[in-house]
């Protein structure tokens, strides 16, 4: 039902001295005439509310509490992506991971020439994809090398396979991303290269002794210091997500776990 106090009288009241000048404003405060009035008028939500200046410090401290739910934000965008990656890796890969293992360590691995060729030109067409897309000339471009190690299986008898449905599916998902997910592209984008500098490698090594006495594959070269190569990409990298909202961000890491996938897939290509 609507107020029938005139609106001249209701004016009226907030025109009294007693009232502007109060410093706060609650029953304790009003002379008990005007209390009746207080309870008609005044939302009970009012009565007791935090100061305005206490509200505002809550509202910054659940700010502040949200923004540090991003492990790795402060120092920019790509130390979110690796800290979403390690957490995908098992305790033997690293210290950070939390994936349970379901297959033997690499220095236990039993792998043959044949497969460890199909996982070199599966990720060579892998690399040839990313590498028609983004982030040109970066110093860790995979394809060429590849192509050199390839010819050198090649002079050594071994007749070269055709890339198989790992591979294939793995460069056409990446082809569609490139044209129309830039952020899910990214995310894959940085775990295939820098997976490769640092646990690729190692794998190499190891594959490496056991079914090509020790011969370092140009695979496993970079011209330049690897380590500035990738900070300079880790740089480009965090530019590019400097514009991104938090929405974006957050597909983006989405996108870790497909990546472990399809890469994991070309991996176990070595021991078929």
């Amino acid at each position: 039902m609507a107020s029938t106090t005139p609106i001249s009288q209701s004016q009226s009241l907030f025109k009294q001295p007693k009232l502007a000048a109060s410093a706060s404003l609650s029953p304790a405060s009003l002379p008990k005439s005007s209390l009746s009035y207080w309870n008609r008028t005044c939302p009970k939500k009012l009565i007791g509310a935090p100061p305005m200046r206490a509200v505002a410090s809550s509202t910054a401290a659940a700010a502040e509490k949200e923004k540090k739910r991003y492990p790795g934000e402060a120092k920019g965008f790509v130390e979110e992506m690796r800290f979403v990656a390690m957490k995908l890796h098992t305790r033997d890969q690293a210290k950070e991971g939390e994936k349970p293992s379901d297959a033997p360590p690499v220095g236990k691995w039993e792998p043959s020439v044949d497969g460890y060729l199909r996982f070199l030109v599966d990720s060579k067409l892998v690399y040839d994809t990313l590498e028609d897309a983004e982030f040109k000339n970066t110093g860790l471009e995979r394809s060429g090398k590849l192509a050199k190690d390839l010819e050198w299986f090649r002079e050594q008898g071994y007749t070269i396979p055709e890339p198989s449905f790992p591979g294939l599916t793995y460069a056409q998902y990446l082809k569609d991303l490139s044209e129309k997910d830039p952020q899910a592209f990214i995310c894959h984008f940085y775990n295939v290269y820098f997976a490769h500098s640092a646990g690729g490698r190692m794998i190499g090594k190891k594959v490496a002794e056991k079914i090509l006495n020790n011969k370092d594959l140009e695979f496993y070269k970079w011209d330049g210091d690897l380590s500035e190569l990738l900070q300079n990409v880790r740089v480009k990298l965090n530019k590019v997500a400097e514009s991104w909202s938090r929405e974006e961000k957050n597909h983006c890491l989405e996108e870790t776990e497909k990546s472990f996938k399809h890469s994991g897939e070309i991996l176990r290509l070595i021991l078929t």
